[in-house]
């Protein structure tokens, strides 16, 4: 029996109630004033709605992923994965990224962010070219990989994606187009900023394959015959969830690094930005759940195609953030769009089907 609405979200809820307390006092004690245990509960709010809207393509992305792997992975996937999300990518890995920059040890960056607020956003502000770069390559992959699979059957705007399947024959096409996009952007760039972006752009193009290896190795192992074949079946199934478990892990910091570099624009605090973007995470990974149980990639059957589309265009704004300054609303609306009209085209798409 499927769960009722609201009981998708009650943990995030709680969750969310407790964090936008702490941000209240770490508002407070910053300011001692009550007007600034309200600004940071506004500010969190704001982060926490701002994520949650922009990272919809992301959960269902995540539903695809989610719905192959076995009942365990899914419920680490929200604990585990909850944690690496909220404290790993939206309070370590801004803490990693300033320590390399300013060649100093982590509890030092820690030590400037919450001494020296302003300019620990500026050194974070300052690798916004190797974040997107990196960013950017890897959900491009992930993007051309979906729309060149041979084994896609049902296509939505058929004049783009029959195309794009016919060229995936050319085997990995995916990666000659990401790495000519790379070059071809830092050749815009200052040269002494080219080299950083070119490493950076390379890690998301290596992460990515190092994990196409990984599900490869393991979705093989899962079709050799066994002796024991129940045992040995859910075996297999839990090794391919890892490399799934891994896979969504990095997909969702590429999704991230976006809006941890726009919420620096908002506000320099590293943990009222934490404790905002953690609640939208913990939203998303809820939105997840609720659609992998409810079976909604099976009732709006162009919803997957939808994310993806959002999912290249997001890749491209954060390579033209390279160039220019691209709002993040931007991504926000490009993104809301795509769900939106695929939404429309699974109903009507449902309804021709019926009559």
């Amino acid at each position: 029996m499927l769960k009722p609405f609201l009981l998708y979200f009650k943990g995030t809820l709680i969750a969310s109630g407790l964090g936008l307390m702490i941000a209240a006092g770490i508002g407070f004690y910053s300011s001692g004033e009550l007007s600034g245990a309200l600004h940071a509960l506004f500010i969190c709010l704001i982060l926490g709605i701002l994520e949650t809207s922009l990272s919809f393509d992301n959960a269902v992305i995540n539903a695809t992923v989610l719905k192959q792997m076995s009942p365990v992975w899914q419920r680490r996937f929200l604990t585990w994965g909850m944690i690496i999300a909220v404290f790993g990518m939206r309070l370590i890995f801004p803490v990693m990224i300033v320590a390399v920059i300013g060649k100093m040890g982590p509890i030092e960056a820690l030590q400037l962010a919450l001494l020296k607020p302003l300019e620990y956003a500026q050194m974070m502000l300052s690798a916004e070219h190797e974040i997107s770069a990196f960013g950017g390559a890897f959900l491009l992959l992930v993007s051309l990989k979906y729309f060149f699979d041979q084994e896609k059957t049902l296509h939505w705007i058929r004049f783009i994606e029959k195309p794009l399947f016919k060229l995936g024959k050319l085997e990995a096409l995916e990666f000659a187009i990401t790495i000519v996009v790379i070059l071809l952007i830092s050749q815009t760039i200052p040269s002494s900023e080219r080299n950083g972006f070119l490493y950076s752009g390379l890690a998301g193009v290596l992460s990515f394959l190092c994990l196409e290896g990984v599900n490869l190795l393991f979705r093989k192992s899962s079709k050799k015959p066994a002796r024991n074949s129940s045992e040995l079946s859910k075996k297999d199934i839990h090794r391919a969830s890892l490399g799934l478990f891994l896979y969504l892990e990095i997909l969702d910091a590429s999704f991230s690094f976006d809006g941890v570099i726009g919420a620096f624009a908002i506000t320099p605090n590293l943990f009222i930005i934490a404790i905002g973007l953690g609640i939208g995470a913990l939203f998303v990974r809820s939105l997840t759940i609720m659609m992998v149980e409810k079976g909604s990639l099976n009732t709006f059957v162009f919803l997957e195609h939808g994310a993806f589309y959002a999912l290249g265009a997001l890749a491209i704004i954060m390579f033209l953030n390279v160039l220019t300054q691209v709002p993040e609303v931007v991504s926000g609306l490009i993104g809301a769009f795509f769900i939106s009209l695929a939404t429309w085209s699974s109903i009507r798409h449902k309804r021709l089907l019926q009559s």
